[in-house]
């Protein structure tokens, strides 16, 4: 029976699980370092190796900070934050978000952001070209020379993309992420986010030193998740919420059951609602990220954890910090965000029917899951409103990743890894 390893590298461990493709089944697994420091080739053939091998290799990476993504719009309320949300779909940590016409202070913030891939979007299909065109010149001109897909008004895209790779700059054209006001058309754009990343992204992190690591590497780790969660909710047919404790970052996903009326009828989103979303809060860790949390919690008036001896830090301080980065990073996936200094929130998630709440990171598999778990549902203080019925596992063998990965080539065996986890 044929098998595949799946691996995911990240910033602090490389993990592999060994899937018999007949079936599904695990029939091996490590976890060890990530030796990205000097060849992360080195970790991941080591756990490839301890996983027990197989015939096929899938791999996804989040070492050396995944992939920073800027998103340049038109309006704040409407095209900017369609971008912002398909970027945070795609994978992507959203560092910066622009609105309106660029002028050289607007230009300046978007250098200090230090973005991997720039999402330039605005105007529907048929609206606005002005603001795309001014932006793709502004860029052009700049000394920023990070790729660019272009994914905004498809009337201005030909010229827009003219403008930029007569300059130097490397261009990706997608199909309109808002073609029409309330229409989110997420695919195009996720697509060409990802083409970007593997051609430019993980070649340019240094992460090896020759071109093997970037051949094998498919997609960044957030966006197989997702594809591993999207997949759940459709096994499940139910909401499907993940928390994800990492040492940098903490990442919230949800899948929710599409609604006829909020996606079509008169209380629509303007700027489209995305039922498989994803944010990442990238102050929020029990590692490196460990000083976020300490910060965030004092802001969000919860018990700070005590961080004061320093890492490595014992079992119970490594729970409370995994415990208030998934409160913090759910209230802030639930509440939305505001695109600017005095504008409401949007984006915010309804998470009252969903069903499965998973919990992942090494903290919850190791032992702290139950504990993160009942920390977040019993969040009563935080402006969003939990869950009426839920049943809780952990994802404990890290399945999302490698069913996101397999889904596309062998969908049975991916479809039976999130039917293990949902019956767990």
């Amino acid at each position: 029976m044929s098998a595949a390893v799946c691996v995911d590298v990240g910033s602090t461990y490389t993990k592999a699980l060994r899937v018999e493709l007949g079936d599904g089944r695990v029939t091996g697994r490590a976890e060890v370092p990530t030796t990205s420091d000097a060849e992360v080739l080195t970790g991941l053939d080591e756990a490839v190796a301890a996983a027990g091998g197989g015939d096929h290799l899938y791999v996804c990476s989040s070492a050396g900070g995944g992939l920073r993504l800027a998103v340049v719009g038109y309006e704040a309320l409407v095209t900017a934050e369609a971008g912002h949300r398909v970027g945070l779909s795609a994978g992507a940590q959203v560092v910066h978000v622009a609105a309106g016409p660029l002028d050289g202070r607007a230009v300046a913030a978007l250098r200090a952001a230090r973005p991997d891939v720039i999402l330039l979007v605005g105007g529907t299909d048929g609206g606005d070209e002005a603001t795309v065109r001014h932006n793709a010149g502004r860029l052009a001109t700049s000394r920023l020379r990070v790729p660019v897909v272009v994914a905004g008004n498809a009337a201005a895209a030909p010229d827009v993309a003219r403008v930029l790779t007569d300059r130097g700059v490397p261009v990706t054209v997608a199909g309109n992420v808002l073609p029409r006001i309330g229409v989110l058309d997420p695919g195009p754009a996720r697509a060409a986010i990802r083409e970007v990343f593997l051609r430019h992204v993980i070649g340019g992190k240094r992460l090896s030193r020759g071109g093997r690591f970037a051949s094998l590497v498919r997609c960044a780790t957030p966006d197989a998740v997702l594809a591993g969660v999207s997949l759940l909710a459709d096994e499940s047919a139910a909401g499907v919420l993940v928390v994800d404790v990492g040492g940098a970052t903490t990442d919230v996903y949800s899948a929710l059951v599409p609604d006829a009326e909020l996606s079509h009828g008169p209380q629509r989103d303007v700027a489209g609602t995305l039922w498989r979303s994803r944010t990442v809060e990238g102050d929020l860790g029990v590692g490196v990220g460990a000083p976020g949390v300490v910060a965030a919690a004092a802001a969000e008036k919860l018990p700070v954890p005590d961080i004061t001896g320093g890492r490595p830090y014992d079992a119970a301080t490594d729970r409370d910090l995994a415990a208030s980065a998934a409160m913090i990073a759910l209230r802030r996936h639930a509440r939305g965000h505001s695109p600017g200094p005095g504008l409401p929130r949007t984006g915010g998630r309804d998470l009252r029917d969903v069903r499965l709440v998973v919990g992942s990171g090494g903290v919850l598999r190791h032992g702290g899951g139950p504990a993160v778990l009942d920390a977040v549902l019993g969040d009563t203080a935080g402006g969003w409103a939990a869950p009426r019925t839920v049943r809780r596992v952990v994802d404990t063998a890290y399945v999302l990743a490698a069913a996101g990965m397999l889904a596309e080539d062998h969908p049975r065996a991916a479809a039976a890894l999130v039917n293990s986890l949902a019956l767990s």
